[in-house]
């Protein structure tokens, strides 16, 4: 399959490798060997965060590598502790600092903070400063719900190019994904193949086990994780899976040749319980979940 196929254009016309490496979660010291094993395995797409606390690894990682620079799209987060318009211009320089590059390729909001949504419009604006500077090629959020993706986008300037929710199949989000393809808004999900899943108590099995998704992957002679990924990809979403293996590293890139029939992709669909495995984007606030973010 053609290197096109697996990019997406985004709504300014930036493009991005459809998989990305995340790296939520994973330690600094297992960081480096992570993303090396990924681009070494053929991504060319990064995901990280200020909040993850390894985006210095990272850098190390894209910096030591024979992969160029313009080659790799870098992704990250800044957290709800740097909101406001001047502390978000200030993240921009503690992210880049820590990733050693002078231009990050998409910069989005973490989270919306619901209790000072004035602060998150405060942020958003700074990173439409840094992306009229060229700071930034592309701008974006995570984890808005509708009602934050509707408030921000009468106040907003640029159209996000990304929303970056928890979207596995046990969890999709129809609303929100509604709302982003009617703005012309990248549907990326974090938590594709339902890792989140793994450690929540529930009737159902995890979604590696999920008698619909083991029998899909049968039949193509793939593993559950690449039947879900190519769910994903079939319907037009980024996804940034998470793994420290090099083999999964490499399982996971390996959903280009093969595709899910318009019935297999309707009975992946139809095992969404609503029920989310990550923490409520209303309950994010300051005092719950702030913390400070170390200088670069």
């Amino acid at each position: 399959m053609s290197t096109a196929a697996q990019m997406i254009t985004l709504n300014n016309g930036v493009t991005l490798p459809a998989i990305g490496l995340g790296v939520f979660q994973t330690p600094p010291d297992e960081t480096r060997g992570a993303v090396t094993a990924a681009l070494d395995a053929g991504y060319r797409h990064i995901d990280t965060a200020a909040a993850y606390g390894n985006e210095r690894e990272v850098g190390e990682a894209v910096r030591a590598s024979q992969v160029v620079r313009g080659a790799i799209f870098l992704e990250t987060k800044v957290w709800i502790s740097d909101y406001g318009y001047d502390e978000t211009l200030h993240a921009f320089d503690k992210s880049a600092g820590k990733l050693g590059v002078d231009q990050i390729d998409l910069l989005i909001l973490h989270q919306a903070l619901p209790s000072d949504f004035d602060k998150t419009l405060k942020a958003y604006r700074a990173l439409e400063t840094l992306l009229d500077e060229g700071k930034v090629r592309a701008i974006g959020v995570s984890n808005f719900m509708v009602e934050h993706l509707s408030k921000l986008l009468e106040k907003a300037q640029v159209v996000p190019a990304v929303n970056q929710i928890e979207l596995h199949p046990y969890f999709q989000q129809p609303q929100v994904q509604a709302l982003d393809a009617a703005h012309g808004i990248l549907t990326q999900a974090w938590s594709p193949i339902g890792g989140i899943t793994f450690y929540r108590e529930g009737a159902h099995t995890s979604t590696l086990q999920d008698p619909t998704i083991v029998e899909i992957a049968s039949a193509h002679d793939k593993s559950a994780a690449q039947v879900m990924l190519r769910w994903h990809l079939q319907q037009g979403r980024s996804v940034i899976p998470k793994s420290t293996k090099p083999h999964r590293i490499a399982e996971n890139l390996a959903v280009f040749d093969f595709a899910l029939s318009s019935r297999e992709i309707d009975a992946i669909d139809g095992l969404d319980t609503g029920q989310r495995g990550g923490p409520d984007p209303d309950a994010i606030t300051l005092a719950n979940f702030g913390r400070p973010i170390p200088e670069a």
